[in-house]
């Protein structure tokens, strides 16, 4: 099986550009880089996304996860289901660990990668049972456009489940969480890869503060309605850390 294919590149100057630059040469400890955002809870986090998937009735056949990089949640929900899994991202580097991962864990018959983006995804309507989509909208030029597209494949009674990164809402824990992302996050960052990962630690705290001021919860939870899902849900996890949202695509 072929593992890694092409879709429609972006358009260059985009906010995909930029995320494909920053993660770029970030493929080896990309896992490790966010599991030391998360302080450890990333996988946690991965979790409770694919049990919202994992519980569909009837259970799902095919599931479509964006921007899955190197595969970790792919892997995760081959686990949790027998669907046939895809898995979309940016950049090339990150599907070439991705399909190492998938190969050592004997998937590769069931998990299909592809180079993509997830305001343009290369495939028809409802073809999906389900789709899951981790730390990809502070990445795009509209996430509402976006949102829209990735409901777009999802077949009607289909789920929809995302993890992002959070802004603690709590003042004592949001304080925390500031000095830890501007200090701890962008030292470690140093430490474990060198200035390259320097700069990525020290970018990632003031970009998801950024992308709260712009788009509150609320605002993200309106724009999946709009997109036709409803029993849009959203789960704070790690006392504000990650966020969990999960909704049910409008059926009929």
């Amino acid at each position: 099986m072929r593992s890694v294919a092409r879709s429609a590149a972006a358009p260059a100057g985009t906010p995909n550009d930029f995320a494909r630059d920053l993660f770029d040469g970030l493929a080896d400890r990309y896992d490790l880089l966010a599991e030391v955002l998360s302080f450890g809870q990333n996988h946690r986090w991965r979790a409770a996304m694919v049990d919202a998937v994992a519980t569909m009735q009837p259970p799902p056949r095919r599931v479509l996860d964006v921007a899955t990089g190197t595969g970790g949640v792919a892997l995760m929900l081959s686990e949790r289901t027998a669907a046939s899994i895809v898995g979309v991202d940016l950049t090339e580097q990150m599907l070439r660990r991705g399909r190492k991962r998938i190969i050592q864990r004997s998937k590769d018959d069931r998990i299909r990668l592809v180079v993509g983006r997830g305001e343009q995804l290369p495939f028809a309507d409802g073809t999906f049972d389900a789709l899951t989509f981790t730390y990809l909208l502070r990445y795009v030029a509209d996430p509402a456009a976006t949102i829209r597209e990735l409901a777009r494949v999802v077949r009607p009674g289909g789920q929809v489940a995302n993890l992002e990164f959070a802004v603690p809402t709590n003042l004592a824990w949001r304080t925390a969480w500031i000095g830890y992302t501007r200090t701890v996050l962008p030292l470690a960052g140093l430490l474990t890869g060198g200035r390259e990962w320097y700069e990525v630690g020290r970018f990632l705290g003031p970009s998801i503060s950024a992308f709260y001021q712009r788009y509150p919860v609320w605002s993200l939870q309106d724009m999946w309605r709009a997109a036709g899902l409803e029993a849009v849900t959203s789960r704070p996890m790690s006392l504000g850390g990650g966020l969990v949202t999960w909704a049910r695509k409008v059926d009929g």
